[in-house]
């Protein structure tokens, strides 16, 4: 969700709504609800139920379109998805409050009771016709037929569709043509199988192209809801008429270099074309390019009325997999992102250290296909996850703290490409020096550096003259990994190294499981830190000459107060 807004009306509520990482209102619910109804995505009202329903009451017009409506209570005890569960996203909506508060999700739409999937909320999937008719056919008993399209036969399904008979009085038909004929009750499930690929002189004309792809899939007897990405060449990508077309659309577009696209095989290759931009065919090879392995043109290269555009139509026998790289933060959910709340959520598999996937529990669902493996099978499990998106499988593979700090994106960016570079996104979390620093006040206020002290995959020579740099350099120093039982004494040696250029009395601490159960900070000095109250679970922070202790706050002046007006 783009924007959710947490109301509260009372003094208890407003403590709650506090707590939640959304923006906050505080005062008459009824006024606030009503100003801002048509723009937002979602609300979380603190109030009692009673008091939400008639705030929301007069507003409510459509399914498809009112935000998403969550009820919490004064005291945080109950996440209630009120109104919009499925369409709006108010079921995940409330999950997500529910893990942030540690209160419990109430969800109360009937599927979801009886445990069916909600056929207008499957991931990667536009659901049109009956769906009230025949969910209620299915909670009373009678579950759906399912039919699927030829073509789309490889295309994955939750468990609980791809179950259904093959025979019944109503029928849930995965598709990506335009409406057939019908007898009886019929749900259409359309995924986004469908890949234009498009070609265009530069200044083409935007209407003309847009009708032309129009045209193309209509007597192809294609569903433009099931185009899920516009192709072309890569140096096209900033032209308006592409880009249009893809906006249009509200799908990606994506480009592909001129020697990549001569390398595919089409049945209407252009030596004019090859002599412009250096491949024989855009359109039909970005189509089948962008579609992957055993994708096939089902609409051969046309060309508008303007004749500065062209088009062809590939489908994907699998969808395009996905995977994201999340960072969970230290452990509480409160400290995770929205976006690592999002990807996870909507992830088909999660996979990761057994550690990490067991602080995201709260976000794992019974149809997540759950992969752990244990520390020291790093390498393994960037592969796997790899593997799975290149399969088509929308992956996560949770890491705690950053992903980018000592932690799998670089290790899969490595990787990537001996998997066919699947799309990749990295979502960032909150890193253990960070969240550190939060709990000791300021102690990376001025310039700071991360060392870490294993030497699995560092020789220890290095990790010793960057520790010396840093010295040096009189950064504030956090030590990640700092002790373990192998490495028992490296630790005393990175802090007698800093102890050559700064005073025992330089303020140090130790912060062990930090944001979980059982966090603890010892707050002391350079030269009183005991190494053998370190673990793995714990992170060390030195401070420079400049740091002091506040009391109990670790701080590192910016120099504000001394610097000139």
């Amino acid at each position: 969700m783009n924007r959710v807004v947490c109301c509260s009306i009372t003094s208890a509520g407003e403590h709650v709504a506090r707590k939640l990482p959304y923006e906050h209102r505080h005062g008459n619910l009824v006024t606030n609800v009503s100003e801002l109804w048509e723009r937002v995505d979602g609300f979380i009202l603190v109030s009692a139920t009673g008091v939400a329903v008639r705030a929301i009451a007069p507003h409510l017009n459509r399914k498809t379109g009112d935000p998403a409506v969550v009820c919490v209570d004064d005291h945080g005890t109950f996440a209630i998805a009120l109104s919009g569960g499925h369409a709006a996203g108010a079921n995940r909506l409330a999950l997500d409050v529910a893990g942030v508060l540690g209160a419990t999700p109430v969800i109360t739409t009937a599927t979801d009771s009886a445990g069916l999937p909600a056929l207008d909320n499957l991931p990667g999937l536009i659901a049109e016709g009956d769906v009230a008719t025949i969910t209620r056919l299915w909670l009373d008993g009678s579950p759906p037929a399912l039919r699927v399209d030829v073509g789309l036969e490889a295309w994955p399904l939750p468990e609980e569709i791809r179950g259904l008979p093959n025979e019944g009085a109503a029928e849930v038909l995965v598709t990506d043509r335009l409406h057939d004929q019908q007898h009886g009750p019929q749900v259409r499930l359309r995924p986004s199988s469908l890949v234009l690929g498009v070609g265009s002189s530069s200044g083409a004309d935007a209407e003309r192209l847009w009708e032309l792809a129009m045209s193309q899939l209509q007597t192809a007897g294609l569903d433009a809801r099931s185009v899920g990405l516009v192709a072309t060449l890569d140096r096209k990508l900033s032209e308006p008429a592409i880009r249009s077309l893809a906006e249009r659309l509200g799908v990606e577009l994506r480009g592909f270099e001129a020697a990549l696209l001569a390398g595919v095989d089409v049945p209407n290759p252009s030596e004019a074309a090859e002599r412009a931009v250096g491949t024989a065919s855009v359109c039909e090879a970005a189509a089948l390019l962008a579609s992957g392995p055993g994708s096939v043109l089902l609409s051969e290269k046309a060309i508008s009325s303007s004749a500065d555009s062209t088009v062809a139509i590939a489908r994907r026998r699998v969808p395009e997999g996905h995977l994201a790289v999340v960072g969970i933060g230290p452990g509480h959910p409160s400290r995770r992102t929205a976006e690592a709340n999002i990807a996870i959520r909507h992830a088909d598999v999660v996979i990761g250290y057994s550690g990490y996937v067991e602080q995201a529990s709260d976000l794992v669902e019974a149809r997540h296909r759950v992969i752990c493996s244990p520390i020291g099978a790093e390498e393994d499990r960037c592969r796997e996850a790899l593997k799975l998106a290149a399969e088509g499988f929308s992956v996560a593979l949770v890491c705690s703290g950053d992903p980018g700090v000592y932690a799998m994106a670089s290790l899969v960016c490595e990787l990537g490409g001996e998997y066919g570079d699947p799309p990749l996104s990295i979502v960032p979390g909150v890193t253990a020096a960070l969240s550190g620093a939060a709990v000791l006040g300021a102690p990376l206020g001025h310039d700071h550096a991360a060392i870490s002290l294993s030497d699995l995959l560092t020789p220890w020579e290095e990790i010793v003259r960057r520790l010396e740099a840093a010295a040096a350099g009189d950064f504030v120093v956090s030590l990640y990994n700092p002790r373990s039982f192998r490495r028992s004494e490296h630790l005393g040696e990175a802090l007698k190294i800093l102890a050559s250029r700064r005073a025992p009395s330089t303020p140090a601490a130790v912060l062990t499981d930090i944001g979980r159960p059982g966090e603890s900070v010892s707050r002391t000095t350079l030269g009183e830190l005991d190494p053998s109250t370190v673990g793995m679970l714990s992170l060390v922070v030195v401070g420079s000459t400049s740091t002091r202790w506040i009391g109990e706050r670790m701080v590192t002046p910016r120099g504000y107060r001394t610097s000139e007006p």
